[in-house]
């Protein structure tokens, strides 16, 4: 398996430096700072890439988990919410909001909660977030 890479560089102090954050691969560069992060500023934050990251790779998990049950989704839309807080001395990732909702045809409400809450479990980027509480909402379309 290959391994991804991203950069990021930093200048400046913290409260009034910038920062650039790009993927190994060049599809994407973007701008962050302590007001993108911690406030509205116009930019990127870590929180944003990580919440597209686990967007991504649930719904691809969701679409495996699907097909090995026996099920051809047709379309899977997945938001990740990604909340830091303030713990202690310092920031953590606390919170987790996967909402999904997908078109799968012949599947029963029961069954697609079932496997997406085996995929929340089971997907890459979950497992190595597993230190956040992690909330699943999956809506099936009709």
């Amino acid at each position: 398996m290959p391994t991804r890479t991203a950069q990021a560089r930093w200048e400046g102090k913290f409260k009034n430096g910038s920062g650039t954050m790009k993927f190994g691969n060049g599809a994407y560069e973007g701008r962050y700072s302590a007001g993108s992060r911690f406030e509205n500023a116009e930019g990127t934050n870590p929180e944003e890439l990580i919440a597209a990251a686990h967007a991504g790779c649930f719904s691809m998990a969701l679409a495996v988990t699907l097909e090995h049950a026996g099920y051809s989704p047709t379309d899977i839309q997945t938001r990740a919410d990604v909340q830091i807080q303030k713990v202690g001395e310092g920031f953590s990732i606390t919170n987790i909001l996967l909402s999904t909702m997908a078109q799968v045809p012949g599947v029963s409400a029961d069954e697609f909660q079932k496997l997406a809450e085996i995929t929340k479990k089971n997907c890459p980027v979950s497992k190595v977030l597993a230190g956040a509480s992690i909330q699943l909402k999956a809506e099936l379309k009709r």
